[in-house]
């Protein structure tokens, strides 16, 4: 039986591999330099719907010490009611340049046909868009920007952490700290640099006129993904900025939280298929457990172990997620509820996003069951 310690040990190697990641985080990534480079900057941002803390997330925008920017909001249903959050923010500071932008799209992907309508008004050349939810420290501006002083990177990314209100939030957040941040590190460390996420994507709008706009991957599904495969395709490196933003998962149920993890998980699953299947080596819980029962204890202890450790430094240590070291000890059992999600995304191709129904095609591509309103 101790074929079956292969999968744990492998699962520890993986771990392993975080914890070195983890160690050289703050020597790999992009630094601003000592002289501030503060170029204008347009901030595009999709609303749909009032995301909780949503006023705190834009407000840590437009509070930002920048010297030159632009908030532009794109609705596509005029009762949304985020407006009035908007509404507020431009009342609070009548001398930020804050649009609000309604906007019709037939895209598939609708939050990337408000995003082209965005960028299309946009003054700057510099752009920067992130998730309606997104709260930001201060400097955030300053420190995204500034690795775009280099001509050879075409976009910068950064990593986020999950508030949450409810134990169903808290255990997506505990796997977004513990097990999906340490697999981006991992990423990293071996070379998989193609990839940018929604939480932070700075370019510059002569790469997005260069893939074709935003209406290029107005098919997609997972925007994120494709643009910084897109402008990658173009020459340019991707990197991350040394700092954390925050979302919010409220006080989802466990309904809500299956499901999203699901169109989440079905939506990896499609765009990369080769890294999704592979991901089965990292559920190091479950390899643990069958090491155990196999008799293999050393094996399993060790790959349990390693896990434990990789988990706690990348989301205690680098995402200064708090909430890790009060939950560490749910990681085991969080594992096992990311395996559920896992094998049920291995399976079909059907998603609910928002108030629409998708059929996801190979590749990421949206072919849409009924349309509602635009998605974020």
């Amino acid at each position: 039986m101790i074929w079956l310690a292969i999968p744990a040990l492998a699962a520890a190697a993986y771990y392993l591999l975080a914890i070195v990641s983890a160690a050289r985080w703050h020597g790999s990534t992009a630094r601003p330099s000592a002289e501030s480079w503060t170029v204008p900057l347009s901030v595009l941002k999709p609303i749909h719907g009032r995301d909780p803390r949503f006023y705190e997330a834009i407000l840590s925008h437009a509070s930002q010490d920048y010297p030159d920017f632009e908030l532009l909001f794109g609705f596509s249903n005029p009762s949304d009611p985020a407006i009035a959050d908007v509404e507020r923010l431009k009342r609070e500071f009548p001398a930020r340049r804050i649009k609000i932008v309604m906007v019709e799209t037939a895209a598939p992907n609708g939050k990337v046909g408000v995003l082209a309508e965005l960028a299309g008004r946009a003054r700057h050349e510099l752009l920067l868009v992130n998730d309606s939810d997104i709260v930001v420290e201060p400097g955030y501006f300053r420190t995204v920007v500034a690795p775009l002083q280099d001509p050879e990177i075409g976009l910068v990314t950064c990593l986020y952490r999950a508030h949450s209100d409810s134990w169903a939030s808290h255990f997506e957040a505990l796997g977004i700290a513990t097990e999906f941040a340490p697999s981006v590190l991992v990423a990293r460390l071996l070379g998989q640099a193609e990839f940018a996420l929604g939480s932070t994507m700075v370019f510059r709008a002569d790469a997005l006129r260069r893939i074709g706009g935003f209406q290029a991957i107005a098919k997609y599904v997972a925007d994120d993904y494709q643009l910084g495969v897109h402008i990658r395709r173009l020459g340019y490196r991707i990197e991350f900025a040394p700092v954390v933003v925050e979302t919010d998962l409220g006080a989802g149920s466990w309904a809500h939280t299956w499901n999203h993890q699901v169109r989440w998980s079905r939506t990896i699953r499609v765009s990369r298929p080769g890294g999704y299947y592979g991901y089965l080596v990292t559920h190091a819980t479950l390899w643990a457990m069958l090491a155990f029962a196999a008799g293999e204890w050393w094996a399993g202890a060790l790959a349990l172990a390693v896990r434990m450790i990789a988990g706690v430094l990348v989301g205690a240590a680098i995402l200064k997620d708090r909430q890790v070291l009060a939950r560490f000890w749910l990681i085991p059992i969080r594992d096992l509820f990311g395996f559920a999600v896992w094998t049920a995304g291995a399976f079909g191709n059907r998603v609910k996003w928002r108030d629409r129904s998708l059929i996801l095609e190979p590749g990421g591509v949206i072919h849409t069951i009924d349309r509602g309103k635009n998605t974020k």
